[in-house]
């Protein structure tokens, strides 16, 4: 019996990641481009188509089942990607079309969080589950819902951006317009400018000595790891503040549990421990069973592509 293969494509704010999927839920091959270089969507998709016929040119073109596609501010029912505040692509672009001229291929697309939450689904840790929600953290912070064993898109099909639900009034102003979402707060440039605030009350913090424009996440989070007490209350602070968005989505499906995903939990316990007390102390009192707050179990460097991929399935 021959193998049934996949293409799966994270359009993500700073990279753009490609992947050949086999039946069995395994990247066998990959490419990648910076999202960033490139302000013309057509022509950052023909780079792209570029890459999936490298990919493809060991495999069977007739044992390819579709193109999956995550992209930030997706629209699953148009197929565009609309007014998305991470990519240089200003507007309404049509990148589902864009795709279905350059293959013979079933072309699904999906918000890049979306489509991470059908992975978790497919192949990972929320397998057998009927309600759940995902968020992936990241350049921005996206989200996944899904409720009765379906992912939820709303009547316009951006449903799920709870990255940009407010979190601060008045707050640090976003990419979207608005001032004080979760993204500004949990995102990984939110965690940066947590740590600046805080660098006042830490004086003699390794930290002090990095300079604002190559300050990472990683930064922040080798330190912490050093038992750096700036960074430390950075992700105090941080994972208090996403424990009372998560606590805030519970009130909103009920789920199973909440799942993340993306490079900031790479922190490990430093980051996870205050998200999880926050979340318990903010939690409404009815939700009294446990829900718990997992990692995603896909691999971390193939997640996105899988997510994307399974979507064809």
């Amino acid at each position: 019996m021959n193998e049934i293969y996949s293409i799966g494509i994270d359009i993500g704010g700073t990279n753009t990641d490609v992947g050949l999927v086999n039946g069995n839920g395994k990247v066998i091959s990959r490419a990648n481009i910076k999202t960033g270089d490139y302000h013309d969507a057509v022509v950052y998709v023909d780079q792209i188509s570029e890459l999936i016929k490298q990919l493809l040119q060991n495999v069977d073109s007739a044992l390819v089942s579709g193109i999956g596609i995550g992209a930030p501010a997706a629209n699953y029912y148009s197929g565009n990607i609309e007014n998305a505040t991470n990519l240089n692509f200003k507007g309404v672009v049509p990148i589902r079309s864009l795709f279905e001229e350059r293959f013979p291929y079933k072309v699904v697309f999906t918000n890049d969080a979306n489509a991470a939450t059908y992975g978790e689904m497919i192949y990972g840790g929320a397998k057998g589950m009927s309600h759940f929600i995902m968020y992936t953290l990241g350049t921005g912070i996206g989200s996944g819902i899904v409720i009765d064993g379906k992912l939820v898109y709303g009547a316009d099909g951006l449903a799920g951006e709870m990255g940009h639900a407010i979190l601060i009034p008045e707050g640090r102003e976003c990419g979207c317009g608005n001032k004080g979402c979760v993204e500004k707060y949990a995102s990984t440039s939110g965690i940066v400018l947590n740590c600046l605030e805080l660098m006042p009350q830490f004086p003699d913090s390794i930290l002090c000595s990095v300079p604002f424009e190559v300050m990472t996440g990683k930064t922040i989070s080798d330190a912490a790891k050093k038992n750096d007490p700036l960074a430390i209350a950075t992700y105090e602070r941080t994972g208090y503040l996403l424990g009372i968005a998560l606590a805030n989505a519970v009130t909103f499906s009920s789920p199973e549990a909440i799942f993340l995903m993306g490079g900031p939990i790479q922190a490990g316990e430093v980051f996870l421990d205050p998200i999880r007390r926050s979340f318990k102390k903010h939690k409404l009192f009815i939700y009294d069973r446990e829900i718990p707050i997992l990692l995603s179990s896909l691999p971390t460097n193939d997640s996105a592509i899988l997510g994307a991929a399974a979507l064809t399935r």
